[in-house]
């Protein structure tokens, strides 16, 4: 190729990649979208940043949505999640999970993630937190509300907002509605925390699957007696 041909190219390319993204509702942009150099895809997102087509969620990461008088509109917070942190095993944590489930009212500032694998770097209204080595939660093909049961179950002090009777007896009808997959929590189980372990265990008794309850590792003496305590009576 012609040195003297190639910045022509280059521009072409530029402004027919503007040309997708102008035409485009609903989308993230990232500069490895585009047939273009490095150097001239960050420009390129750069500049509709600043004219207002676009709305940079964190560095490399854009989103095209609806303009409003006051901007770009923000994108929906289950969008960012799944286009930062895809696949099973991802669901929220803290007081989102217990939001998600009815066991607190409290919505949190911004929505709080577990991630199976390394958290990605917070974004927006989301803020993600690892969960690497509860790796049963993907080979278990958990969704978002099974993790939330999860994680529930390990801050349980710390996230409810009813009492833990009521609390119990709200996830004991999940277990055995099958809102929450009672076989794949089970599965999940052998990679969460002690405590985690001995109160899934005891839902899942008292939801009438015993012979689930039985796969749960079982904890220490000690961290099992100390997590049972506070369950509560499903």
């Amino acid at each position: 190729m012609s040195p003297l041909l190639a910045p022509r190219r280059n521009r072409q390319g530029a402004a027919e990649a503007r040309r997708v993204v102008l035409a485009s509702r609903g989308r993230f942009w990232e500069p490895g979208d585009f047939s273009l150099t490095a150097s001239t895809a960050h420009h390129l997102l750069g500049e509709l940043e600043a004219s207002g087509e676009l709305r940079r969620v964190r560095r490399g990461l854009y989103w095209r949505g609806t303009k409003t008088p006051l901007g770009m509109a923000p994108p929906p917070t289950e969008r960012l999640i799944e286009s930062l942190a895809p696949g099973p095993g991802v669901g929220p944590a803290g007081l989102s999970a217990a939001n998600l489930l009815r066991l607190s009212t409290q919505i949190p500032r911004r929505a709080l993630v577990a991630v199976p694998e390394r958290a990605p770097s917070d974004a927006g209204p989301v803020a993600f937190v690892s969960r690497a080595t509860r790796t049963g939660r993907t080979e278990a093909g958990l969704n978002a509300t099974e993790v939330a049961a999860l994680e529930v179950l390990d801050d349980w002090n710390a996230v409810l907002e009813v009492t833990p009777d009521e609390a119990a007896r709200r996830l004991t009808d999940l277990l055995r509605s099958g809102s929450l997959r009672a076989e794949r929590l089970a599965r999940a189980a052998t990679t969460e925390p002690g405590r985690t372990r001995a109160r899934l265990a005891a839902l899942l008794a008292a939801a009438g699957r015993d012979d689930l309850a039985a796969r749960v590792p079982s904890p220490d003496p000690r961290t099992r007696q100390a997590a049972l305590a506070t369950l509560g009576a499903a």
